[in-house]
């Protein structure tokens, strides 16, 4: 994405481009699975896209309805965390909307 187009997205946006310049944005992808566990005071949400092998993860405070079988828009960046000295790919998720 040039300069000139960052610069026309809504500030929001553009705030989290700056921030993570490997952010993509995904539309109408289909969710195979979807589970919610509690971590601490917060929610952990991991998704699987059809197509993919790598999970999408993202907080939040309560439950979501599932989104098992719906259709979403997802915004994301590559986040991959080391388990037992291992390396493992994963996706963290900074926008999701249900379609």
């Amino acid at each position: 994405m040039s300069f000139t187009e960052r610069e026309r997205l809504e500030p929001e946006l553009a705030k989290l481009l700056q921030k993570h310049p490997e952010l993509t944005q995904s539309t109408s992808q289909k969710v195979t699975s979807h589970v919610q566990r509690e971590e601490d005071d917060w929610i952990v949400h991991t998704l699987l896209i059809e197509g993919t092998d790598v999970p999408f993860y993202f907080k939040r405070k309560k439950h979501y309805k599932s989104l098992q079988g719906a259709r979403v828009n997802i915004t994301y960046y590559p986040d991959p965390t080391e388990i037992a000295g291992m390396e493992f790919e994963r996706f963290k998720i900074v926008r999701i909307k249900r379609l």
